[in-house]
């Protein structure tokens, strides 16, 4: 009789400390791509900066985060990960993440600016600085991004048949926890006095940010040794059980195409691509439009900021068992989009009065758990499970398409126009027309879901695992 061998996996000990190591990279990730969020109104005054970058630059920085991701680095992804492994590829793109952030690193530091690589790039840039923070930030983004394709793979792996959503969702927390961080953590880094660092409005929070990513590379590495010793484990029960190991299907160029002809994955993608772009790039200039929108400080502002990743830490696990228990995603997802579309709507045009920007907030909050809660878990509803890697790196792509251009048309706005209560105003013009659309798109999707009842959209789904 052959002997059951105990794979590492079936150990709750292990499987814990393995989420561990897969989340702490991403909040450090989410961490460092947030890190000037509540710092934003800094760039409207460049004459008191070291950096001298307006908002209109540092929109163009914020871009740069999806630059490669959408010249085909997230399609890219799909293909490397099924050839070489999570592993090998997980490592490969956790240090591209951290190269990229040193570089940015560098390109707002002192040290660069008094280099001769400074005067080189001052030839065919007008502000280096930018030009290589916005490469920087580039690599940074593609490594993020596919990095946390390789995490969400491996928790998937290891908690199949355990805990998987919960593991899912407590991952996605752990790592919305890291933009929290920063939206609380970086004004009080930059108040703090420490003269020997130049450029310290900006170079404060980028050492910080980089700290942390090294120390995500460091747990990374303990992960890697445990999945090896997994994957030994399985091949020894295999081998013992005479059993077959198990593969995934290769990556196919074709099931591109199969997957971009389906109606009901075009909404979906659709859906997130306006809909995000209300959130993430609002976050990017939030304390620009409301520390003038709410005559507020900008500490205040930070904390008000704060509430989005705050609310929806809290929310989504709750958003995402109503959908297991009682479905109606896509109806979650119009209510989501609306709250939304408030949120903009009072933030553009409500009294000046610091409850009304809380109220704002605290919508946008609220919907950005909705939304999400509802639209991840609905997509291995019409796409096959064999296809799914391919899925949602085409959604991730199209997202972020959103998260390239947006940022650059809302840091040109700002920039531009001299009063800043305008300009804060006009900026929101665009975050209602991109709700006003993410809105229809979902009462197209929901009336499409109520014509195809085969796809099972809006029924329970409490016994299938939930995708972030």
């Amino acid at each position: 009789m052959n002997k059951v061998i105990k794979l590492l996996k079936d150990s709750a000990w292990a499987r814990w400390i393995v989420l561990l190591c897969l989340s702490l990279p991403m909040f450090a990730s989410y961490f460092f791509d947030d890190q000037f969020t509540t710092i934003g109104h800094i760039f409207k005054n460049p004459a008191i900066l070291d950096l001298a970058w307006t908002s209109g630059d540092y929109g163009m920085y914020g871009g740069a985060y999806s630059l490669l991701c959408v010249w085909g680095g997230l399609v890219i992804c799909g293909m490397l990960l099924d050839k070489w492994g999570v592993r090998f590829t997980g490592t490969l793109f956790i240090c591209l993440m951290v190269g990229g952030a040193a570089i940015v690193l560098y390109g707002i530091s002192e040290s660069f600016n008094n280099s001769a690589f400074y005067t080189l790039l001052g030839g065919l840039f007008e502000k280096p600085s930018l030009a290589l923070a916005y490469a920087g930030c580039a690599v940074f983004g593609l490594g993020s991004e596919i990095a946390g394709v390789a995490v969400t793979r491996s928790i998937a792996k290891w908690f199949r048949g355990k805990e998987m959503a919960l593991a899912m969702g407590l991952q996605l927390a752990l790592a919305r926890l890291g933009t929290a961080t920063a939206l609380i953590v970086v004004p009080r880094i930059v108040n703090i006095d420490v003269s020997y660092i130049s450029f310290s409005e900006t170079a404060k929070p980028a050492l910080v940010g980089f700290i942390l990513l090294m120390c995500g590379m460091l747990v990374w590495a303990v992960f890697i040794a445990m999945d090896k010793k997994y994957d030994r484990q399985a091949a020894e029960e295999a081998l013992r059980n005479e059993q077959p190991i198990s593969k995934e299907d290769k990556f196919k160029f074709s099931d591109i195409f199969k997957v971009l002809g389906n109606k009901h994955y075009i909404l979906i993608s659709l859906l997130c691509v306006f809909f995000y772009a209300c959130i993430i790039s609002f976050r990017r200039f939030a304390t620009s439009i409301i520390i003038p929108r709410f005559g507020i400080e900008s500490d205040i502002a930070s904390i008000m900021v704060a509430m989005i990743p705050f609310c929806t830490m809290i929310f989504t696990p709750v958003f995402g068992s109503l959908v297991d228990i009682r479905g109606r995603a896509t109806r979650l997802m119009i209510i989501g989009s609306f709250l939304v579309l408030a949120a903009h709507l009072i933030i553009a045009f409500a009294p000046g009065l610091p409850s009304f920007g809380y109220l704002g907030i605290a919508l946008l909050g609220v919907g950005y758990s909705l939304v999400p809660a509802a639209m991840w878990p609905s997509v291995p509803k019409i796409i096959p499970e064999k296809n799914l890697g391919t899925a949602y790196s085409l959604i991730y792509w199209i997202q972020n398409m959103g998260m390239l251009v947006v940022p650059i048309f809302v840091g040109k706005i700002i920039e531009k126009t001299p009063d800043e209560i305008v300009a804060a105003v006009r900026a929101e013009y665009l975050f209602i027309g991109l709700a006003v659309v993410a809105v229809i798109v979902s009462f197209i999707l929901s009336r499409s879901s109520d014509n195809n009842p085969h796809l099972r959209l809006d029924v329970p789904n409490k016994e299938k695992k939930v995708k972030k």
